[in-house]
């Protein structure tokens, strides 16, 4: 540590390449993760706490995305609030590839505005120009911030400020979270117009909106996505890459030929589903059912074949295996978190 803050003192501190993996979507394609070193990590973390206050001060009242005190749950909010008040026609909208695209000069004139510091300045450049290391290649980026650093975040939301006042001045309801945003209006001309502003404004400032994800929807007839949820006619589903990712990881830990016992199984996949129904509690009931349907399969098929039966759970085995059974092992119930949760809610108004 007096080795790297003497180096960042005299200014012959330099980041290291950044080790670049691909982690999968759950639409079959990857994603790109730039992995820092731990030292480049420290240094933007701190680069991080002195630049956050100055821009906290100025980012929008509708951005949520990696700020301090907000998250996911509060953009959900306020769409949902937007929806029952009139606003039913949806810009919604993709920046395609907005990490990898972020162009460093453009950035640093936005950074410019508000720091002076040239020290902090060509540290902030140095990370955005740190050689990209993957497999046996290395190469200098000319454009981009590597999802996975530590300021990676903060940056994307400094380029995006502008959009966001932009869009409440010109008296429009928007909603962001990192690259992610949706605006929502009251007529579709409206939504036309505001589709325009942010075309005309993500081209000023070298973004693309991908073509095929990018456009217009009626809330009341149609669906749009945002954060993991479907909304749907009034009503709140998980998305279909939400339900695959939650299928994926109880698959993983209910493979028909562990050893484990079905105590230990259960304990071991409870923790996943109190996750996921924490994010997903306020989708409409008819979700939760079909999932814990599916779970007691997978642990009826496990404990069929320890019987020297073969395939899935189905047929008698719900008889010889009764859905008390799993409740009695403490097998958690997405359907009885979600009636809980109604109860209270119920309660509390």
């Amino acid at each position: 540590m007096e080795y790297l803050s003497k180096s960042l003192r005299e200014g012959t501190y330099h980041p290291k390449a950044i080790r670049r993996v691909h982690i999968p979507k759950g639409d079959g394609k990857t994603r790109p993760l730039g992995i820092p070193t731990v030292q480049d990590r420290i240094v933007q973390g701190a680069l991080r706490h002195v630049m956050e206050p100055i821009y906290e001060k100025q980012f929008a009242e509708h951005s949520y995305g990696f700020r301090p005190g907000r998250g996911c749950k509060d953009a959900l909010r306020r769409v949902d609030q937007l929806l029952k008040t009139g606003y039913q026609y949806v810009v919604d909208a993709d920046l395609k590839s907005y990490f990898d695209t972020l162009p460093h000069d453009r950035l640093m004139q936005v950074i410019r505005r508000d720091i002076a510091d040239s020290r902090l300045l060509q540290l902030i450049e140095q990370f955005l120009q740190a050689n990209i290391m993957e497999e046996a290649s290395s190469w200098k980026p000319m454009m981009g911030a590597p999802q996975g650093a530590v300021l990676s975040p903060l940056l994307s939301n400094i380029y995006l400020n502008d959009l966001d006042h932009l869009m409440a001045r010109k008296g429009y309801e928007m909603v962001r979270y990192a690259d992610d945003f949706v605006i929502l209006c009251r007529t579709q001309e409206e939504a036309q117009k505001a589709l325009a502003e942010v075309q005309q404004w993500t081209a000023q400032a070298g973004l693309t909106l991908h073509p095929e994800k990018t456009r217009i929807a009626h809330a009341a007839t149609e669906r749009f996505e945002f954060l993991g949820y479907r909304f749907e006619r009034g009503r709140k589903f998980p998305r279909k890459k939400s339900l695959k990712k939650l299928r994926d990881a109880i698959r993983e830990r209910t493979n028909r030929t562990q050893g484990q016992s079905m105590p230990a199984i259960i304990k071991s996949i409870n923790p996943v589903l109190r996750g996921w129904f924490k994010y997903f509690q306020h989708c409409y009931r008819t979700t939760f059912p079909p999932e814990d349907a599916w779970i007691r399969m997978r642990l009826r098929s496990i404990l069929r074949r320890r019987h020297g039966r073969r395939g899935s759970g189905r047929g008698k085995d719900h008889q010889r295996w009764p859905n008390a059974y799993f409740r009695e092992m403490g097998l958690y119930s997405l359907t009885m978190a979600h009636q809980l949760a109604c109860q209270s809610l119920k309660k509390a108004h």
